[in-house]
């Protein structure tokens, strides 16, 4: 990596003062590393939740876990619409805000639990109408659980960018591993005493998770007042009203086209195609965190240090794209062998879903990019066009080729989909990729 790293600071710096390339390129380094450590937190939270899932079709029918798993796809839909995208404007902002991050971090935690709560408390009131297989999360006090764990998972996925923005990503590791292994103990549990212990497992595990890591956060990571700023490279700019309106736009189009799934596959194929369908694409899905977990890196790292974003968009694309390549062979070759840990039935069922959306990842890493840089230079127009171009044609072609091709039909639109916005971006690629030689004002 030290190798790759330096040919290209070459290519990019020219004859800079030593001391400002060896900045550089540690700057280089950096955004492989941090996103390097937020991948294996990925992959390991995935492996953990393959053994948590696996356990779930051993402990509880098919039908149970596919109902279980759509009521976590909806509090997982419910939480990131309610949380308004802060994550990534957290990802942006907390490394230039200095003291003004607990401000910051406390004013998105609350405003994130009362619009989740509000959103959560409707969506159980209109379940006969929006999603009739949900019906068991009227029950009184399933509900007044399912909308305090969907307002806790809105301040889960906040925290992750807090530490991900103070270049933290080790923590986010623990945070996440803590997490996996209290669901796990508790799905199995739980199972004796309730046909709801999926969803319970989930709402008490976000509790230890959000005590240990805002434990961490206010007490040992976030600035005081007075303290020196660390880094004088850093932009310092907030969030405008304009940046969050447009950001939350464009992630509320990826929360549609993603975590709706499992309800539109329950809908129309019931709760055991449900079943089938949502353990592949989970498995399936832990190639798409590596590219997000890179283009988080990316964001951070442009905060950081705005001159050097040319620079680290090529090296993550090339160093990205060669793991995704090996990952996505890997995935295809074993596909079925590795959705027989849940049992027969879903490797019938689910290995072409597998193969088809894990190929579909490799064009995702154009379009994470893409975005990740118009999120990183305020270009907002783009950045809705782009999530809204390749979420709105997965969904449609979701829809139709269910009843085409059962659950493989979303891998073949989601496939579709992502190489038709990769394509068109790689053509127009001057309009967002910056020159090797560019100095980016990502302050807009």
């Amino acid at each position: 990596m030290s190798a790759l790293v330096s040919r290209l600071l070459k290519r990019g710096t020219g004859t800079a003062p030593a001391r400002v390339r060896s900045v550089e390129l540690w700057s280089l380094e950096t955004v492989l590393r941090n996103g390097h450590v937020l991948t294996f937190s990925s992959m390991l939270t995935s492996a953990l939740g393959a053994l948590y899932w696996a356990l779930a079709a051993h402990a509880y029918s098919d039908d149970t876990v596919g109902r279980n798993y759509s009521a976590v796809a909806a509090m997982m839909l419910l939480a990131g619409a309610g949380q308004l995208n802060m994550t990534n404007m957290l990802i942006r902002f907390t490394p230039g805000a200095g003291h003004r991050s607990r401000r910051l971090v406390a004013t998105a935690y609350l405003t994130a639990c009362v619009t989740t709560a509000v959103l959560a408390g409707g969506f159980v009131l209109l379940i006969p109408a929006l999603s009739p297989g949900l019906l068991f999360l009227r029950h009184p006090v399933v509900a007044c659980g399912f909308v305090v764990a969907t307002a806790g998972y809105a301040v889960f996925v906040l925290q992750d960018g807090v530490l991900t923005g103070l270049r933290r990503p080790g923590w986010v590791v623990l945070e996440n591993v803590v997490f996996a292994l209290v669901k796990i103990g508790l799905v199995v549990a739980l199972a004796f005493l309730t046909a709801t212990g999926i969803l319970w497992s989930w709402a008490l595990a976000v509790v230890v998770a959000i005590a240990l890591a805002n434990f961490l956060l206010f007490a040992r990571f976030l600035p005081r007042r007075g303290e020196p700023v660390r880094d004088d490279r850093a932009d310092s700019s907030g969030p405008t009203g304009r940046y969050l309106v447009a950001d939350w736009t464009a992630a509320l189009f990826w929360l549609a086209a993603t975590a709706s799934l499992p309800i539109i596959v329950l809908n129309r194929l019931g709760p055991d195609q449900a079943a089938y369908f949502s353990l592949a694409w989970l498995v399936a899905f832990s190639l798409y965190q590596l590219n997000t977990n890179m283009g988080a890196s990316l964001i951070v790292e442009a905060a950081h240090d705005p001159s050097q974003l040319a620079a680290h968009c090529r090296l993550v694309l090339r160093h990205t794209g060669v793991l995704l390549v090996c990952g996505v062979a890997a995935l295809c070759a074993a596909a079925p062998l590795i959705l027989r840990l849940f049992g027969p039935q879903y490797a019938e069922h689910g290995a072409d879903l597998l193969r088809l959306t894990a190929l579909s990842a490799l064009p995702n890493l154009v379009v994470v990019a893409a975005v990740s840089i118009c999120r990183a230079q305020r270009r907002l127009r783009l950045l809705v066009g782009i999530l809204a171009a390749v979420c709105t044609l997965a969904t449609v072609l979701s829809y139709v080729l269910l009843g085409v091709m059962g659950i493989a039909g979303v891998g073949a639109a989601w496939l579709v989909a992502q190489t038709a916005v990769a394509g068109a971006l790689w053509w127009r690629r001057e309009s967002w990729l910056p020159g090797p030689r560019s100095r980016v004002d990502v302050r807009g």
